[in-house]
Protein backbone atom coordinates (compact mmCIF):
# COMPACT_ATOMS: atom_id res chain seq x y z
CA UNK A 1 0.00 0.00 0.00
CA UNK A 2 2.72 2.48 0.61
CA UNK A 3 4.51 1.66 -2.53
CA UNK A 4 1.71 2.38 -4.56
CA UNK A 5 1.01 5.92 -2.48
CA UNK A 6 5.12 6.64 -3.32
CA UNK A 7 4.34 5.57 -6.91
CA UNK A 8 1.21 8.00 -7.44
CA UNK A 9 2.95 10.87 -5.45
CA UNK A 10 5.89 10.28 -7.33
CA UNK A 11 4.25 10.84 -10.82
CA UNK A 12 1.97 13.71 -9.14
CA UNK A 13 5.12 15.41 -8.00
CA UNK A 14 7.38 15.28 -10.98
CA UNK A 15 4.25 16.16 -12.92
CA UNK A 16 4.16 19.13 -10.87
CA UNK A 17 7.95 19.85 -11.50
CA UNK A 18 7.80 20.07 -14.76
CA UNK A 19 5.07 22.73 -15.01
CA UNK A 20 6.91 24.61 -13.09
CA UNK A 21 10.16 24.22 -15.28
CA UNK A 22 7.46 25.41 -18.04
CA UNK A 23 6.65 28.59 -15.96
CA UNK A 24 10.41 29.40 -15.16
CA UNK A 25 10.83 28.68 -19.19
CA UNK A 26 8.44 31.21 -20.19
CA UNK A 27 9.08 33.96 -17.42
CA UNK A 28 13.08 33.42 -17.94
CA UNK A 29 12.51 33.55 -21.73
CA UNK A 30 15.12 31.12 -22.13
CA UNK A 31 16.05 29.87 -25.74
CA UNK A 32 13.74 26.55 -26.92
CA UNK A 33 17.70 24.97 -27.84
CA UNK A 34 18.42 25.54 -24.07
CA UNK A 35 15.25 23.97 -22.60
CA UNK A 36 16.14 20.62 -23.30
CA UNK A 37 18.74 20.19 -21.65
CA UNK A 38 16.58 22.39 -18.32
CA UNK A 39 14.30 19.99 -18.42
CA UNK A 40 16.98 16.94 -18.67
CA UNK A 41 18.57 18.45 -15.65
CA UNK A 42 15.50 18.76 -13.65
CA UNK A 43 13.99 15.58 -14.35
CA UNK A 44 17.29 13.33 -13.48
CA UNK A 45 18.15 15.42 -10.25
CA UNK A 46 13.88 14.60 -9.09
CA UNK A 47 14.48 11.05 -9.76
CA UNK A 48 17.21 10.42 -7.93
CA UNK A 49 15.19 12.44 -5.27
CA UNK A 50 12.41 10.40 -5.75
CA UNK A 51 14.37 7.04 -5.64
CA UNK A 52 15.66 7.95 -2.90
CA UNK A 53 12.31 8.32 -0.76
CA UNK A 54 11.51 5.23 -2.36
CA UNK A 55 14.23 3.51 -0.60
CA UNK A 56 13.60 5.61 2.78
CA UNK A 57 10.12 4.83 2.43
CA UNK A 58 10.55 1.02 1.75
CA UNK A 59 13.81 0.24 4.30
CA UNK A 60 11.25 1.54 7.38
CA UNK A 61 7.95 -0.14 6.31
Amino acid sequence: MIVLFVILFSVFYLFQINKMTATLCARKEIPEEKQPKIYKTINILITILLVSLYLRVTMLA
